[in-house]
């Protein structure tokens, strides 16, 4: 498939010279579900800002739906369809009124308007309270007219900038299955940011992992994963000191690979985890060091985060993984 999002190089510097974006390519094939994928402030919603044409790059190549950003705005601009963080909703208007507004805005007009009109109240499921005032929904529901808001045109390529951020459980799994289905059914090309590792996880078949400004990681989430050499071994060691010696002892032990600081501990990766425990146990005991917390699981996006970064995406929100503690 060809790709229908170019980018190459694109960096965008604010007025008080804040790199926001630093030389960044990338691309997104017709019909793909793709993740930007990174924690507050890496940069996801300047990118995404200046693809929609809300933001002025600073320099790079970039061409959406076939169209220059620089030479075609306005044909960029009636090729997509764009869902904010922020709902534009008016609260005063009622949600079919407020599909008419958008759809007007589009050049849509008569039965043809009216008929997409019911359309998308049935996809989103408000069918049965489009005539009540938007001010009187939830917050699920808000965000799901606003995306059958952002598709009142039937635009080829959807722009979502952390469309769940927000939103309940349940609210969050409605929006997914929404999507997916706008991807998988009907062919839609998705450029999603995110900073929930399970929204990446479950929905992009491809990701890009930014991190101030800049790229860290291109792949599918299993690539990414599966990059990280096997099973996540999580130590929790309290004492810096220790942490440090028990750093070198690990490097020591036959099978464990990409070794690196975790938040209060230390994280590592062996294909053979389970078997590799007891050796672990072994030589730090023997240096007198007992951790606190030993566990292993599956490695996730958020591993993938912290080996290139050093950190976790986000400290108050990792991802839910199932974990099985050792007591050591």
């Amino acid at each position: 498939m060809p790709d229908i999002i170019t980018v190459e190089g694109l960096s965008v510097v604010y007025p008080d010279g804040t790199k926001a974006v630093s030389d960044i390519s990338f691309g997104v094939k017709e019909g793909e579900f793709f993740g930007f994928l990174g924690p507050n402030g890496a940069g996801k919603s300047t990118t995404i800002k200046a693809l929609t044409t809300l933001l002025r790059k600073t320099a790079g190549k970039v061409s959406v739906a076939g169209y220059d950003l620089d030479r075609s705005p306005r044909e960029i601009r009636r090729s997509i369809g764009v869902l904010s963080q922020e709902t534009s909703l008016d609260v005063d208007l009622t949600g079919r009124e407020n599909l008419r507004l958008q759809g007007r805005l589009q050049q849509l007009h008569g039965k043809i308007l009216e008929e997409r009109i019911e359309e998308l109240l049935k996809l989103v499921q408000l069918e049965d309270v489009g005539n009540k005032p938007a001010g009187r929904y939830s917050g699920g529901m808000r965000k799901r007219l606003d995306l059958a808001s952002a598709l009142i045109h039937e635009p080829k390529l959807l722009f979502l900038d952390e469309p769940t951020t927000g939103l309940d459980t349940q609210s969050r799994v409605a929006i997914w299955e929404y999507l997916e289905g706008l991807n998988k059914k009907q062919g839609i090309t998705i450029f999603l940011t995110t900073q929930y590792l399970e929204e990446a996880d479950r929905l992009c078949r491809q990701l890009s992992v930014i991190d101030h400004g800049q790229l860290v990681a291109n792949g599918t989430p299993s690539e990414l994963k599966a990059a990280l050499g096997g099973d996540a071994i999580t130590l929790t060691i309290e004492d810096s000191g220790l942490r440090s010696r028990a750093k070198e002892i690990l490097k020591t032990i036959q099978g464990l690979t990409n070794i690196s600081d975790s938040e209060g501990g230390i994280v590592a990766y062996a294909k053979n985890a389970g078997e590799i425990i007891a050796d672990i146990v072994t030589a730090l005991q023997a240096s007198g060091i007992r951790p606190s917390f030993l566990s292993i699981s599956s490695p996730t996006l958020d591993d993938v985060f912290l080996r290139q970064t050093g950190r976790r995406i986000r400290s108050d929100e990792l991802s839910r993984r199932e974990t099985e503690p050792f007591l050591v």
